[in-house]
């Protein structure tokens, strides 16, 4: 019996193309027979590194203009709640990404990014305050301040590291990325669906 492939998805919570990709992914990963794995991190020390002190959305004002107007109407496209934008953009993720470091072995993962990525762009909620991620890993029945303070535990902090350095040494310079088990990379919630073809073995004629 053949292995079913997979495709790794890798996200950040202040991401609002993440935000778009982890709410179709799974739909759109069971349809192709793809598993994904959800690789939370931290998108921020890569921008540092290309010398950017904040998302390239505030940068750059016509570009940030139009994403919130393309992330609009993907939103109404994909069935979502309207967008309400976070009063503080990009939000300050680290709680969040910490947990979901925590959790990338937990059954709790994808539901608590899901719930995540809802408070922020869904809601307008801030996610930056350990209190809030805790108040979210409440709503999913699970111990909030508990859960919280054990991802602020230095080995936790260690592996967030680690996570963010694999993400660079990659090749990964933004999010949301997705990485076939061959290394392909494809960037940004318009190519997941070349992605999950790719990790198929469904490629374009005169690719390998």
């Amino acid at each position: 019996m053949a292995r079913q492939p997979i495709l790794e998805f890798w996200y950040e919570f202040a991401s609002t193309y993440s935000y778009l990709a982890a709410m179709r992914i799974e739909a759109a990963a069971a349809e192709a027979g793809v598993a994904i794995r959800w690789r939370p991190f931290l998108v921020g020390p890569l921008f540092a590194s290309q010398g950017w002190t904040t998302s390239p959305f505030n940068l750059y004002a016509a570009k940030g203009k139009n994403m919130w107007r393309d992330v609009e109407r993907e939103a109404a496209r994909l069935g979502l709640p309207p967008v309400t934008r976070p009063a503080q953009f990009p939000q300050n993720s680290l709680s969040a990404v910490r947990v979901a470091i925590l959790g990338q072995d937990q059954d709790w993962l994808v539901p608590f990014s899901k719930a995540v990525f809802t408070a922020s762009f869904a809601e307008g909620r801030s996610i930056a305050e350990p209190a809030a991620v805790a108040e979210i890993l409440d709503s999913l029945g699970l111990d909030g301040t508990q859960t919280v303070r054990a991802a602020a535990a230095e080995a936790n902090k260690t592996k967030l590291r680690v996570s963010v350095e694999e993400a660079r040494s990659r090749g990964i310079y933004g999010a949301p990325t997705f990485l076939a088990v061959d290394g392909e990379l494809f960037w940004g919630n318009d190519r997941l669906d070349q992605a999950l073809a790719w990790a198929t073995g469904d490629r374009p004629k005169g690719l390998r």
